[in-house]
């Protein structure tokens, strides 16, 4: 069966909401559920209910379930995944704790580093030493490990993680390790050659250590999810949406959940990508706003930029090295605590400020009248006007403004002397110029005007927010996709059936040998296409990657590479296109000096199987002006008072219809507020896009 003639059905768990998103015979249904944290399965079967009802199917119908979610995130923020005992080459206990002794803040005396997932008394050492080649250097002690064992059972453990040094080179310790240890204890067991084979040990040893230690609860929670489906009457196989926006599946996920950390925002940055395909756009920045995190990410060339690595958790705002890294193929973007559900506060300098912390699904912004008290973004939405109390969520939930006013004024404008108007136009404004800084910051570090960009709003708050941070960035164009505030479950049914391997091995051009290159590709080859063909028999496509820099420099740049065999001319070849891609990124080459050595660090091969091409669209600017029949009182930012604002039903739009700014778009799952300095035209896709008054487009 083809995917386009599938019924196929995603689901993305998110801190506040799960979102639910079914294609069924050319059509979309989707639904907003509240996420249930005793049971986060729950919230995805009560959601399947829904849409298979809409739909006249069952859940037996299914052909497909696509699975995201953000719990091994959240286990690693919150600290609660399973009790883990890491084993590492004796001399190298400390190396998760020591970090890379680099001060992310260079002025603050009272820097404090992250904590480490495991702490000093669960780590272990064992002699035996792989060297820098690959070679051994000194045996494994295996008489010291069988003793390390009886330890650790004996200790209660639930999860161990191994790391040794150079074990991406060599990852015989490290297999006899799991070998000797999986005979004296019961509990899974993680080794960072399979995990993370990359250089560097602090972020492979950290990588493998977040694997152990959230593996315990993902697989509990992948087989629970797995039985109440069936329970439900779904036959269907299910595959996990991985952090690089490619397909696994369960069994996968299960052993390396580690790779699940950025799932669920993944899939957003596919449903953004392939709008832009659609229409064509060379530059757009894809703005997730949901209830718990926002998140920036640059797509160009219809394809989000990816990292071998990222961040979770950091401690200080936008700082690089003060979170908790995490060594995988990732969808680079930016994330913040701004979502619906942030809670908004005052600081001891009399500052508002809003998140990290969030009210999330339970209890909830004080307006939801689920036991939450504190001010959240959706309280302060809800007083200015921004949202129906009477019909968000559809109706599902009923919004107090008279909770949300009173919360706002206690907590936020007593302490300022403010009438809760203005103190929710404070919460607003704090959050919105957050997100700003988070996109200009994300530009700049990869060489771009943030202005440049077309956005892309998607997130059930995205839409609430949208063009007022376009006015703050200087942006003119912002399209809002239908089902927009289930963008990222959407996402999951674009998603490829996909796996990136890679593998570290420095090889300097000066003493390139083919063979060597050609062996370690058809490994990784084999490795990425065998999680493949788990998902699909259809066409594999491949994308080939050398990370390579200038002998002596800390990092490396992303060089292209063709799907072949090599040769050893083809030095020459990776020569070439190395120049021209450093040129690309840093503005030239370094030239003038011809023993200047490069070498290739990182191999890498993503294969995936090839999607159909979705229609193609056209940007259309509106052939008439919509006379609205309804009106509210909406606070506009630009003119800094409450105006009168059209309300119109996103369902009643049509293609070429012009909506004139200050209006409210409203449908089921968000609502799209157009500022004073914005129209929005219906496109032919049922895309919103707001245009700035007085710009072409």
């Amino acid at each position: 069966m083809k995917p386009e003639e599938s019924i196929r059905l995603g689901a993305d768990i998110g801190g506040t909401f799960t979102d639910v998103a079914l294609e069924c015979r050319g059509r979309l249904f989707s639904t907003k559920v509240l996420t249930n944290y005793a049971a986060p399965e729950q919230a995805i079967l009560d959601g399947i209910a829904i849409v298979t009802h809409e739909a006249g199917i069952s859940a037996g119908d299914l052909d497909i379930v696509i699975h995201g979610t953000t719990l091994a995130t959240n286990a690693l923020i919150e600290r609660r995944g399973a009790r883990t005992a890491f084993v590492t080459t004796e001399g190298f206990r400390d190396v998760i704790e020591m970090r890379t002794e680099s001060r992310f803040e260079q002025y603050d005396l009272d820097l404090r580093l992250p904590t480490p997932l495991v702490p000093r008394e669960d780590r272990f050492t064992v002699r035996g030493r792989i060297g820098a080649s690959g070679e051994e250097l000194l045996s494994l002690d295996e008489t010291a490990l069988e003793a390390l064992g009886d330890r650790i059972a004996a200790g209660g453990y639930g999860a161990v993680a191994i790391g040794f040094l150079h074990s991406y080179l060599n990852s015989e310790h490290e297999r006899r390790a799991r070998e000797i240890l999986a005979r004296k204890i019961d509990a899974p067991i993680s080794i960072s050659s399979e995990v993370s084979p990359q250089m560097r040990e602090f972020e492979r040893f950290n990588t493998v250590c977040a694997n152990a230690y959230v593996r315990p609860q993902m697989a509990d929670y992948l087989a629970r999810f797995q039985v109440r489906l069936a329970e439900m009457g779904a036959r269907c196989p299910v595959f996990m949406i991985h952090s690089g926006g490619g397909l696994i599946s369960v069994e996968t996920a299960a052993e390396f959940p580690v790779r699940l950390v950025e799932s669920g925002p993944a899939g957003g940055a596919i449903f953004a990508a392939d709008i832009a395909r659609r229409f064509g756009l060379d530059k757009v920045v894809s703005y997730d706003m949901g209830g718990t995190t926002a998140k920036i990410c640059l797509i160009e060339d219809f394809a989000p930029k990816a990292a071998r690595t990222f961040e979770v958790a950091r401690t200080y705002r936008f700082s690089k090295g003060s979170g908790m890294p995490i060594s995988i193929p990732v969808i680079e973007m930016i994330e913040i605590g701004a979502g619906g559900g942030s809670i908004a506060w005052v600081d001891a300098m009399g500052r508002i400020q809003t998140g990290p912390e969030s009210a999330a699904s339970e209890p909830g912004p004080a307006c939801y009248q689920r036991g939450g008290e504190r001010p959240a973004i959706t309280d302060a939405d809800l007083v200015l006007g921004k949202l129906d109390p009477d019909n968000f969520a559809g109706g599902a939930i009923r919004l107090s403004v008279e909770r949300a006013a009173s919360a706002i004024t206690r907590d936020v404008g007593g302490q300022l002397g403010l009438s809760p108007l203005p103190a929710a136009f404070g919460i607003c404004e704090v959050v919105d110029e957050n997100m700003a800084n988070a996109a200009r910051v994300h530009a700049v570090e990869n060489g771009k005007n943030i202005s440049d960009n077309l956005m892309i709003a998607f997130g059930g708050a995205a839409p609430l927010h949208a063009a007022r941070l376009c006015e703050k960035l200087g942006i003119d164009h912002c399209l809002v996709p239908p089902g927009a505030g289930v963008g990222s479950a959407i996402g999951f049914l674009k998603a490829p059936f996909g796996y990136e391997a890679l593998a570290s091995r420095v090889i300097r051009l000066s003493t390139f040998d083919s063979a060597t290159v050609n062996e370690l590709l058809r490994d990784l080859k084999a490795s990425a296409e065998g999680f493949v063909r788990a998902g699909t028999d259809g066409m594999i496509v491949r994308d080939v990657t050398a990370f390579m820099r200038y002998v002596g420099q800390g990092w490396e740049i992303p060089v292209a590479l063709p799907d072949r065999d090599f040769t050893d001319e083809d030095a020459g070849l990776f020569r070439d296109s190395f120049r021209k891609g450093y040129a690309r990124f840093f503005g030239r080459a370094i030239d003038g000096l011809a023993d200047l050595e490069i070498e290739v660090v990182t191999w890498s091969v993503k294969a995936e199987d090839e999607r159909p091409e979705g229609a193609r669209h056209e940007v259309t600017l509106g052939a008439g002006t919509v006379s609205p029949k309804a009106f509210r009182e909406v606070f506009d930012a630009a003119s800094g008072t409450l105006l009168s604002s059209a309300i119109l039903e996103r369902t009643t739009l049509s293609s070429g219809d012009r909506v004139v700014g200050p209006a409210v778009i409203v449908e089921r799952e968000t609502s799209t507020v157009v500022t004073s300095p914005f129209d929005a035209v219906m496109q032919s896709d049922g895309s919103l896009l707001l245009l700035r008054k007085g710009v072409a487009a």
